[in-house]
């Protein structure tokens, strides 16, 4: 298990990024295409935080077009450019895994403040 954590330990992020559940976040993505390489931005609330250290995944969803889209994002991943925190959420749960039966007004989450 050493050899293991030497090897992801070189691949950590140095600055990881504050991501709270609950809160609204931007993430910037790197999107390659043939040889081209952009930055796509996805938009959506922190409703999942998973495992630690290098595996360490938050999932984010938002709704586009009336449809909830979900994504998962590893934290030391080399593709997410960067993680804006936009507002902070007021939560009692650890998983926000309710927000997918609500419709409209009612997947709001009060903001901290």
């Amino acid at each position: 298990m050493d050899q293991i954590m030497q090897l992801s330990a070189g691949q950590l992020k140095e600055d990881k990024p504050v991501i709270t559940i609950g809160s609204t976040v931007r993430v910037h993505v790197k999107i390659r295409e043939g040889e081209r390489e952009r930055i796509q931005i996805f938009e959506g609330t922190v409703i999942a935080k998973n495992n630690s250290g290098i595996a360490e995944t938050f999932t984010v969803r938002r709704l586009s077009y009336g449809v909830g889209v979900e994504r998962v994002f590893p934290v030391h991943s080399p593709n997410v450019a960067a993680v804006e925190t936009i507002r902070k959420g007021r939560i009692r749960r650890a998983k926000l895994y309710y927000l997918r039966d609500r419709v409209g007004k009612a997947t709001k989450i009060k903001e901290k403040i």
